[in-house]
This record gives C-alpha cells, structure tokens and sequence, in this order.
C-alpha cells in the first residue's frame, strides 16, 4: 500500500511536469536551453565542479518556473476579476523566475566562456577580458534600475525621470565593449548600437528625452565605476 502510495505521488509528479512543458511556453523555452546547456557541458568537457553549478542553476530555472506554473492557476481559481493583489502576486512569481534565469545566465557565462574564447578568433586577447567584472557592472546596473523603480513608485520622483532599464544596459554593454576593446572604430560602432538598440524601446521612460538621458548615465557611470575599481 505505501509502495501504491509512492508511485502515485510519482505519478502526480510527472504529470505536473508534463503539464507545465505542454501548456507553459516558458518552460518549453527553459527546457530547451537546458538541454542544450548539457549537451554543451558534455561537449566541451566540463568538470565535474562546472557540471554541478550548471546542474543547480538548470533546477533552480524549471523549480521556479513550476511554481510560477502553479501560483497562476491557484490565483486564477479564486479570482475571477481583476485583483491589484492578485496581480503582484503574479508579478512576483514572474520575478523569482527571472532572477533564477539570471542566476542560470551568469553560471554559464562563467562557465563556458573561457571555452568559447579559446576556440574564437583573438583567443589570446580574449583571455584577458575580465568577465566577471563585466558581468557585477551589468548585474548593478540592473539592481540599481530596479531600485529606483521601487523609488519612483512612491512618487517620490517624476517619472519622466525614471531610468529605462534597456538603455541602462545597453550604455553599460557600450561602455564596456570599449573599455575591454580601447579602438576607435570598434567604440563608434558600438555607440551607434547602443543607440539604435535603446532609444525607443519599450517601457516610458525609454520613449522619453529625460529617461534616456538618466539612463545612459547610469550605465556609463556604473560601468566606469566597477572597472575603476577592478583596476581595469
């Protein structure tokens, strides 16, 4: 009987599962990407310590992702109108998600990109680039976006003011590539990307002079900092 028991529960989880991958693009999508992570891992022959980072973060992904899954269709049980606590409660789900998939993101920059550079064009150069100190510029730059949108929702500033998050980054991206690269052409041509990929994104603070300013700013700036203080 306690066997019985054990292999319906199993069953219940599998079926969660199956749920989850047929119904959830974003599972399908975080699935996918795992699958390829492993099969990356097993090609590139990662250690054994590499191989457990990139197994925890893949977990972390599809666990939060599940229980995104899951918190959706409770709240869509018992509320039938729109609901603003229903809807934080969605949006903080969606958020956990998104800070695992970060998580997952960063590991396998650490992890694979030592490998990828030296099997790319430049490999010499590319070993010197400090990525880890790329990556803390762009993961403040994103902290600090958020920070001052938890601000400018007390209306304690304009939101006109308010910095877009996606030209945030992309400055940060822009001021980054030309401080690893030092060349001329190759910081024009990423100004002119930075500027066609953030000036008019989504979001209001992108389609505003005032939030693309604040945000070109906080990414320059940001960026600069951590470099500085990485002695790079």
């Amino acid at each position: 009987m306690g066997l019985d028991k054990l292999g319906r529960s199993f069953q219940y989880a599998v079926a969660g599962l199956v749920y989850a991958l047929k119904t959830q693009r974003n599972v399908r999508i975080h699935f996918m990407a795992a699958i390829i992570v492993l099969g990356a891992g097993q090609y590139f022959r990662v250690s054994s310590r590499d191989f457990v980072l990139l197994f925890f973060a893949i977990t972390l992904v599809l666990m939060a992702e599940l229980f995104n899954t899951a918190l959706e269709k409770a709240v869509d049980l018992f509320v039938q109108e729109y609901s603003h606590l229903a809807k934080v409660a969605k949006d903080a789900a969606a958020g956990a998600v998104l800070v695992t998939a970060l998580n997952a993101l960063v590991v396998g920059c650490v992890v694979f990109y030592p490998r990828l550079a030296g099997i790319a064009p430049g490999a010499d150069r590319a070993k010197g680039v400090p990525l880890l100190v790329t990556l803390a510029a762009f993961m403040l730059v994103f902290l600090l976006n958020l920070a001052g949108k938890a601000w400018a929702s007390g209306d304690n500033v304009k939101g006109s003011w308010l910095p877009g998050g996606r030209t945030a980054l992309a400055f940060a991206g822009g001021t980054a590539l030309t401080l690893l690269t030092g060349d001329l052409l190759a910081a024009t041509i990423a100004l002119f990307l930075v500027l066609l990929a953030a000036y008019g994104g989504p979001g209001p603070e992108s389609r505003t002079l005032a939030g693309f300013i604040s945000g070109a700013l906080l990414g320059i700036l940001v960026t600069l900092a951590v470099f500085k203080l990485a002695g790079w």
